[in-house]
């Protein structure tokens, strides 16, 4: 992944100077989306350079109504406050119609409350997912104008349950990040837990840039549990791990797809995650995910392993389309066509340079497409909440092999259980 990071970042310092390359190859015009995404940060860097390349793509195949894209890409630092700030920049100054990301939820929340839904300026997140989103669109505060490409925490704390059943645990503790991910997920496993009959010791949220995790770790240790949740992300996540370990405490790790990445791996030490085992939702056993996977590889010269790659892509591609479908760019209209480009019933489209031109011409015709692309034929709900498969995952010497895939019926049917008990 160090080759992935590398490139990734001379990707995204020379966006200024591939657009003009790229203006050359379309229209003498441009129009402008934005993204804010956590770029100062490893593991977001990649999700960054991946949501870009599906720009190219599509300004390769003709853009946007013959338009270059320029995606205008302001970086969260994770922090609420500045991805805020970012996305109101975006919004009052760059005019974008449309925002992809932020990827934590407690970031894209305050985005969508206070920016996005407010203006008008459709939202699409690649890999937010608590179900607080699922409350406010269902409350109608989201206007339509919220979408994401990754499933939802209901979806994961259901993997993460079925995966400690499975290792035989009959105790856990969990460690949560202190926002809205990370509370929604943490309530989520502790109730599922509870419903399969697994002992939750006590649950203990964990606040960024802490000089010292000793108090929650020792308070976690006096209640012995045979095994550890951690929906982390990896900087503190390495930071209480190490503290963790350094007082004896129990190798037995059960981790979120937040720390899949070489970050948390290097910085905790391979030989004290050997018996870590992590949950992800997944792309589906289609051609156009194992189709994506060879694009990726030929243009990073690396396998698209961390997190919400697939679901980057797919994000933006959805929303270009939704553009082109579009009768004007407004926000509303846009999002208003999403459904035209995600159709079941529509013509199949793989987002390469020949699909994209098929599915232009499509559109104009007034026909609608099924997408269909790196996690498979992408179909939104009345919340813009969508379901996926899910894998399980362990560390290697060289990275992140997969250790069980669970396909979408298998998920549901292991969420209806939860729900039926």
């Amino acid at each position: 992944m160090t080759r992935l990071y590398s490139t990734c970042l001379l990707l995204l310092a020379g966006l200024s100077l591939m657009a003009p390359l790229a203006s050359a190859q379309a229209a003498d015009c441009t129009t402008k989306i934005g993204a804010v995404l956590p770029t100062s940060v490893d593991w977001g860097r990649p999700i960054a350079a991946t949501a870009q390349f599906a720009v190219e793509l599509y300004n390769e195949s003709g853009g946007v109504k013959g338009c270059d894209v320029e995606m205008v890409l302001r970086d969260t630092q994770t922090d609420p406050k500045i991805g805020v700030d970012a996305a109101k920049a975006l919004v009052d100054l760059d005019k974008v119609p449309v925002l992809i990301g932020a990827v934590s939820s407690g970031v894209s929340m305050p985005i969508l409350t206070s920016v996005t839904a407010p203006s008008g300026v459709m939202q699409m997140s690649c890999c937010s997912s608590s179900t607080a989103f699922t409350d406010v669109a269902r409350e109608g505060k989201t206007k339509g104008l919220w979408f994401r490409t990754f499933a939802t925490t209901r979806n994961q704390a259901a993997i993460a349950a079925k995966l400690i059943k499975d290792r035989g645990y009959k105790s856990v503790g969990i460690f949560y990040k202190n926002d809205d991910w990370g509370q929604d997920i943490g309530k989520l496993v502790a109730a599922d837990l509870e419903t399969l009959g697994i002992e939750v010791t006590t649950s203990a949220a964990i606040n960024d840039a802490q000089p010292s995790y000793r108090a929650e770790v020792t308070s976690m240790l006096k209640t012995g549990p045979e095994a550890i949740y951690l929906a982390l992300y990896p900087t503190e996540g390495i930071a209480l791990v190490r503290e963790w370990l350094s007082l004896g405490g129990t190798q037995e790790f059960v981790a979120a797809n937040s720390l899949k990445s070489d970050e948390f791996r290097d910085g905790v030490g391979m030989q004290y995650l050997e018996k870590l085992i992590g949950h992800d939702s997944a792309p589906p056993r289609t051609d156009s995910a194992t189709t994506f996977v060879d694009m990726y590889k030929a243009k990073f010269s690396a396998e698209p392993n961390g997190p919400g790659l697939p679901n980057s892509f797919d994000a933006v591609m959805i929303s270009l389309l939704a553009m082109d479908a579009a009768a004007e760019l407004e926000g509303a209209t846009i999002a208003a066509s999403v459904p035209r480009v995600t159709d079941p019933d529509g013509t199949p489209i793989f987002p390469d340079v020949a699909g994209l031109k098929q599915a232009r011409e499509l559109l104009a015709a007034g026909e609608n497409i099924s997408y269909q692309g790196a996690t498979g034929a992408v179909v939104f709900d009345a919340n813009g909440d969508v379901s996926a498969p899910a894998v399980a995952w362990t560390f290697s010497e060289t990275g992140v092999e997969e250790a069980a895939y669970y396909p979408l019926a298998d998920v549901d049917a292991f969420i209806g259980t939860l729900a039926n008990q």
